[in-house]
């Protein structure tokens, strides 16, 4: 699996240079989710947007993804989402459930703001 990763402070961008995001390509894809959020990094943004197409083991590493990234409250973006990927996420209701942005100025946005309200959250609890 051919893919980009670039690290910033407060989050990784995970970008994978396929064009479909299948049963060959997706246990590498969990393994690699996993193996960022070890190294401690607790925000992602996929960027989908060389990806055309996605089947159920795809979607199944976005939930992997998702989930991890969801512990000790991080979050797990979804950024830049071909039509043809999103009819598939709206018709498995996974739109729903994962956290969806247009691009990555916005998913940048949307992590800046949880960190704030995960910063503000902490300061109440202690």
């Amino acid at each position: 699996m051919k893919y980009t990763i670039d690290k910033k402070e407060q989050y990784v961008i995970f970008t994978p240079m396929e064009e479909k995001l299948d049963s060959l390509l997706a246990p590498v894809l969990k393994s690699e989710l996993l193996t960022i959020h070890a190294e401690g990094f607790t925000n992602l943004v996929l960027d989908m947007s060389q990806v055309k197409y996605v089947d159920s083991s795809g979607l199944s590493a976005l939930l992997v993804g998702d989930r991890e990234f969801g512990k000790n409250g991080g979050i797990f973006l979804i950024s830049g989402i071909q039509d043809h990927v999103m009819k598939l996420l709206k018709i498995s209701m996974l739109d729903k459930k994962l956290n969806l942005v247009t691009n990555l100025e916005e998913a940048g946005e949307a992590i800046f703001m949880h960190e704030i309200e995960n910063g503000e959250e902490e300061e109440e609890e202690g």
